[in-house]
């Protein structure tokens, strides 16, 4: 009887493995290698410290990805609400007691790491959403209860977030769970109203931003007004872009890199500075790895039986996309600048968990894709 137990468990670990998505993870290594090489490249063609944290940290959160993928789909589905309560813990953590830099206090010293709680959430939002959602009846879903659930669950990590202050961040996160409740067949009605409540209130929402986002939206109509000062990172950002070509300058020959004429370049405007080295066809090739990855997200929730494993993966896959579209927008000057990291590429710990995590999940339901959550 031991045999046979040892035997099926054996078994079980080698149908877990085979299961892997291994388009997925190979496009997931693809995009590490890509970012090392990119970070290497910020640091002068040197492994200083943004390339060695770098570094270090995806080879400790991609096989930490695969660890937590072997974890049942049903695991997931029990820690939903423990997951975004924690998460939301530590965002009040962090606004009372966090680590300040640069005029925000968004971060906790876990020694460690500098955690950034509301790069969690991102994630800690879909999941708290496709939990509660699971089992709901259609003609439920827009009761008032149900909305109002929704809201108090939404509304209280962006509030949070934007108190920290990160505007760009917590629009991230409504993004994230709006997806969520339009998949789930929430009433286009409410949708509409809160978008004509947003335009209604747009003027008092603007008196209470911080003079810096002001600041932001005013550069980003118009970069030319302060050339050098506010508006100097998104010209030199699009001269960098623009300057890279059909083909790019070639790997650490990007001179707006090396002369420094690039700032946040390790984070933020990573894909400015990819986009001058590897020119139109590095940066295409770049999206499409990550339509790759959007597109195997997809197709895992496609073939799932757990509805809470679709809303999860089709949350998911949405909210990369909002990610990548926000930061390229940003650094091509069609949105304000707004700090939000590319997935993988950009330096960031907490950024690079909370995505190894999202990834995690989709690997679990790809996994245990015949699994259904009662």
């Amino acid at each position: 009887m031991f045999q046979q137990s040892s035997f099926s468990n054996q078994f079980t670990i080698f149908q877990k493995i085979k299961n892997l998505d291994y388009i997925l993870l190979i496009s997931i290594l693809l995009l590490g290698l890509i970012s090392m090489l990119a970070m290497y490249s910020t640091d002068g063609g040197e492994i200083l410290y943004h390339t060695q944290s770098h570094i270090f940290r995806f080879l400790i959160f991609f096989p930490m990805m695969i660890f937590l993928s072997f974890m049942s789909i049903k695991f997931w589905h029990a820690v939903g609400y423990a997951f975004y309560l924690i998460v939301l813990l530590f965002l009040i953590w962090a606004s009372l007691y966090g680590v300040k830099a640069s005029g925000s206090q968004r971060w906790i010293d876990l020694y460690f790491i500098n955690l950034q709680p509301s790069e969690l959430m991102k994630i800690a939002i879909i999941l708290c959403f496709a939990k509660y959602y699971h089992r709901m009846q259609i003609d439920k879903v827009n009761s008032f209860k149900s909305i109002m659930v929704a809201f108090v669950v939404l509304i209280l990590p962006i509030m949070l977030v934007i108190s920290q202050p990160d505007l760009g961040t917590s629009i991230l996160i409504a993004l994230s769970g709006l997806v969520v409740l339009w998949l789930v067949g929430f009433n286009i009605k409410y949708f509409l109203y809160s978008f004509l409540t947003l335009i209604i209130s747009m003027p008092f929402v603007i008196s209470f931003l911080k003079p810096y986002q002001k600041l932001r939206i005013l550069t980003f109509l118009n970069p030319d007004r302060d050339p050098l000062g506010a508006g100097y990172q998104i010209i030199q950002s699009k001269i960098a872009i623009g300057s890279g070509g059909f083909t790019g300058k070639g790997f650490l020959k990007g001179t707006q890199n090396y002369l420094e004429f690039l700032p946040e370049k390790h984070t933020d405007f990573i894909f400015t500075l990819f986009a001058e080295e590897y020119g139109f066809l590095g940066a295409i090739g770049l999206l499409l790895i990550y339509i790759v990855i959007i597109i195997r997200i997809v197709n895992t929730g496609v073939i799932s039986r757990s509805y809470f494993a679709k809303l999860f993966c089709y949350g998911y896959a949405s909210a990369i996309f909002f990610y990548i579209t926000v930061n390229m927008s940003m650094v091509l000057g069609l949105l304000p600048i707004v700090g939000s990291p590319l997935p993988i590429m950009s330096y960031g710990g907490s950024s690079m968990l909370a995505t190894m995590i999202g990834f995690s999940i989709v690997m679990s339901a790809r996994i245990n894709h015949k699994q259904i959550i009662g």
